[in-house]
């Protein structure tokens, strides 16, 4: 199964921070559905907010933070026209992260658990 991932969009500025996901260490990470032994995606990571928007990739969604706590975040968003999604991030340690994430996109559900972790410095490949 193919990822997209989404850049960060604006939150407002009264809202949390969502500070658990900018601890987590910047460089190359593996996602792998949790249980299974395939690396589903290698990816860059920059900015950890790219976590929450897995499978829509548009940065003009709204979020809404439904949990912003020391070691989790929860958060509800929308994308016009493409679905929307609910999605948990659990860190175990800054290099390893624990995701929920289900909601509609292209007119379809999905719904799956991933283990992210960071598993060296960012190459040319990711």
């Amino acid at each position: 199964m193919a990822f997209a991932f989404a850049g960060a969009s604006a939150v407002p500025a009264q809202a949390p921070s969502l500070a658990m996901l900018d601890r987590l260490e910047k460089g190359s990470w593996q996602l792998r559905e949790r249980g299974k032994p395939d690396v589903v995606k290698t990816f860059c990571l920059g900015d950890a907010r790219r976590m929450i928007q897995i499978y829509h990739p548009r940065s003009g969604c709204s979020r809404y933070i439904i949990e912003d706590a020391p070691k989790s975040v929860t958060v509800h968003y929308t994308c016009p026209g493409a679905g929307h999604g609910r999605t948990s991030i659990r860190a175990e340690t800054n290099r390893l992260v624990q995701i929920d994430t289900q909601g509609i996109a292209e007119g379809r559900p999905f719904s799956q658990a991933i283990e992210a972790r960071r598993v060296g410095a960012c190459t040319a490949a990711n």
